[in-house]
């Protein structure tokens, strides 16, 4: 039977089939010890999965700051996402999930580790009226045994976890780090898409400093469906679909459909072709550039850094 870390480290072989693995873990309940809910992160975004080491306390540190490790000489923090959560585990903190994502390493102490599932994009719904401050992007509908309903699993948006715990970390985005304005034809727009709260907020200031006007969506679903529309009012007027969006900037991991399936739908279409697209998302890796460009993708960046979207778009609009 396979461990958990090993379906970590085979995981890789989903990219651009619209379908990923989540892990699921819980996290603890409430004062009464019940609701112990399950949460799910993206393999993609899982470094490790170790049993819970000797952790050291940072003087000043917040009280969701647990400390932390040394870890095979990287030194990384240590955050404490039950009390993030607001819920108490029922056996203590004993699994630490070492995630590395958008530029940077932590950690995440977890009550236990459950098992991976792998689920369609298809089966994960946008959280975005749900509580908890933005901390659950989406919801994941996993199956059921024997036609019973099947679990949900509440998929964390660790962008916005780690940006609330760090409010003042956050890049600075103005108009001399952006460089020059970025000018594209008269009327026409960048379609952008991504799923969490944060980066679509970070994208909206970035695109704004770069004097970009930009239609934002939250999903790869979204922004199939919006620029289908605007290609028909193009056709409508006798225009073309290149009148009307310059570039599509897109995340990978989002509900309904993901990056990867939307840019390949994009270069699949004869009349979307050649409509330029720009990854720009927090899995990085070799692994997930290498399916960047297999899916036809013209470039990408990863967050967040405003400097190196900048830099890319300018050069991909160039072209």
């Amino acid at each position: 039977m396979k461990s958990v870390q090993q379906e970590v480290d085979e995981s890789s072989t989903l990219a651009g089939t619209n379908k990923f693995e989540l892990l699921l873990f819980r996290l603890g309940g409430d004062d009464s010890g019940n609701h112990n809910e399950l949460f799910g992160i993206n393999v993609f975004k899982i470094r490790e999965i170790v049993a819970m080491p000797s952790i050291t306390a940072v003087a000043g540190s917040p009280a969701q700051v647990l400390g932390v490790v040394n870890l095979r000489g990287q030194i990384i923090q240590v955050l404490d996402l039950p009390a993030i959560a607001g819920v108490k585990p029922k056996t203590g903190l004993n699994i630490m999930l070492v995630t590395e994502f958008a530029r940077t390493t932590q950690a995440f102490a977890v009550e236990s580790v459950e098992e991976i599932v792998r689920l369609d994009w298809s089966q994960v719904m946008s959280a975005e009226s749900s509580a908890g401050s933005g901390m659950v992007t989406s919801i994941a509908r996993l199956e059921g045994e024997n036609g019973e309903p099947g679990r949900l699993a509440q998929v964390l948006d660790v962008e916005t976890i780690l940006r609330n715990m760090n409010p003042d970390a956050g890049p600075h985005i103005s108009q001399q780090n952006v460089g020059a304005k970025i000018h594209i034809k008269p009327g026409s727009i960048i379609l952008a898409a991504d799923d969490s709260v944060v980066a679509r907020a970070l994208i909206e200031q970035g695109l704004e400093a770069m004097g970009l006007p930009f239609v934002m969506t939250k999903s790869g679903k979204e922004a199939w469906e919006q620029l289908a529309s605007i290609a028909n009012a193009a056709e409508s007027e006798g225009k073309s679909v290149y009148d009307k969006v310059a570039l599509v900037l897109t995340d990978l991991e989002m509900p309904e459909m993901d990056g990867f399936t939307l840019t390949r739908n994009i270069k699949k279409s004869a009349r979307l072709a050649n409509m330029p697209v720009v990854i720009h998302s927090s899995l990085s890796g070799t692994t997930n550039e290498e399916h960047v460009k297999n899916i036809g993708a013209d470039a990408y960046v990863a967050k967040f850094s405003v400097e190196d979207l900048s830099n890319t778009l300018r050069r991909v609009l160039e072209q």
